[in-house]
């Protein structure tokens, strides 16, 4: 059984980078744990990261709630982006 904080990484509406985070995951496990045979991986990952917390603190900013947006939301906003 996950811990109450796996479970919330796993979870697509807290956690905008699950993709990214198994992709990595994979990588490394298919690579024998070599970092750098990843780093593509690791950069699609912090580029994630990167994205929503900036979006996350312009939500907190404007008051909006919740402050992550839904996995339904995300969608959205990414395919109004292109």
């Amino acid at each position: 059984r996950m811990s109450r904080h796996a479970t919330k990484l796993r979870d697509h509406d807290i956690n905008p980078c699950v993709a990214e985070t198994d992709a990595t995951t994979k990588c490394m496990n298919d690579n024998n744990y070599k970092k750098d045979l990843c780093a593509d991986y690791f950069l699609k990952y912090k580029d994630c990261r990167k994205f929503w917390h900036e979006i996350m603190m312009q939500r907190k900013r404007s008051g909006v709630k919740p402050e992550m947006p839904s996995a339904e939301e995300r969608k959205k906003i990414l395919e109004s982006m292109g």
